[in-house]
């Protein structure tokens, strides 16, 4: 897939903030929106497996939704259940909700 100038712009702004995970979760959205969901998946995995003092739950469900895409259900799955777990830590019901919902849609 073509890399677009927003892209870019946040590959850029990673270069002065690597640990920024709003700007990781933009360019991995950016990666699926072109259509380009393999890429989305990897700067969601780097993201999930960087240290932080708190975990990007969001990160999760598109990482488990973009496996999905690319018919990787299974890894969907352990992801997506690393992210109900996660939620449930960070006290973010709304999440953990989604997760579990869509866990349950693939088992």
């Amino acid at each position: 897939m073509a890399r677009t100038p927003r892209m870019a712009q946040i590959e850029a702004l990673l270069v002065d903030d690597p640990d920024d995970a709003f700007l990781r979760y933009g360019l991995a959205m950016e990666h699926a929106s072109a259509g380009d969901d393999a890429v989305c998946v990897n700067v969601l995995n780097d993201l999930i497996t960087r240290p932080a003092s708190q975990p990007y739950v969001p990160a999760f469900l598109q990482c488990g939704q973009a496996l999905m895409r690319l018919d990787r259900t299974e890894e969907a799955c352990a992801v997506l259940k690393q992210g109900v777990e996660v939620a449930g830590r960070a006290g973010d019901t709304h999440a953990q909700g989604e997760m579990q919902g869509l866990l349950a849609s693939l088992e």
